[in-house]
């Protein structure tokens, strides 16, 4: 049982991928082809841009995982990795910050203040796990300096 975590955290991570999927595919153009969504039909359609790097950084995120299972996890492959989650996880808090006045703006109109306060939150938690990769990513990087210094002193 040397791989539990690992798989359940890989089942994770697989399950919000297809929640994000399912709700691209499924309920999105439903909400978006409705004549009701009035002014938050850009911002609909933004959610599926910002879907791209958060599918890139779950790929990546499988790719760590499977390194850490092939005990690669203090590699030059996981610190690549922990960079693109990284960069994914900036783009995804800088595309939410620059919808947001039109987040405002129509959450004015149809006088629903909780629409903005949804946006603050993925900018938060985007930009957190940002600095969390970026982070680890540091961390990995000195591991894997470490390591390659002591593989040269023989």
């Amino acid at each position: 049982m040397k791989n539990g975590p690992v798989t359940i955290l890989r089942g994770a991570v697989v399950l919000m991928g297809l929640i994000v999927m399912a709700l691209c595919l499924f309920v999105l153009p439903a909400w978006i082809s409705s004549d009701k969504t009035g002014y938050y039909r850009p911002i609909l359609i933004g959610l599926y841009v910002t879907a791209i790097p958060f599918f890139i950084a779950l790929h990546q995120a499988l790719k760590l995982l499977g390194y850490i299972d092939n005990d690669k996890a203090f590699s030059g492959l996981s610190v690549r990795a922990l960079k693109n989650i990284k960069y994914c996880g900036l783009v995804i808090s800088g595309l939410f910050a620059a919808g947001q006045p039109y987040v405002f703006y129509a959450a004015d109109r149809d006088d629903a203040p909780g629409v903005a306060l949804i946006g603050f939150v993925i900018i938060g938690t985007s930009f957190v796990i940002a600095t969390a990769a970026g982070v680890f990513q540091s961390l990995v990087q000195n591991a894997v300096d470490i390591k390659l210094e002591n593989d040269l002193t023989v």
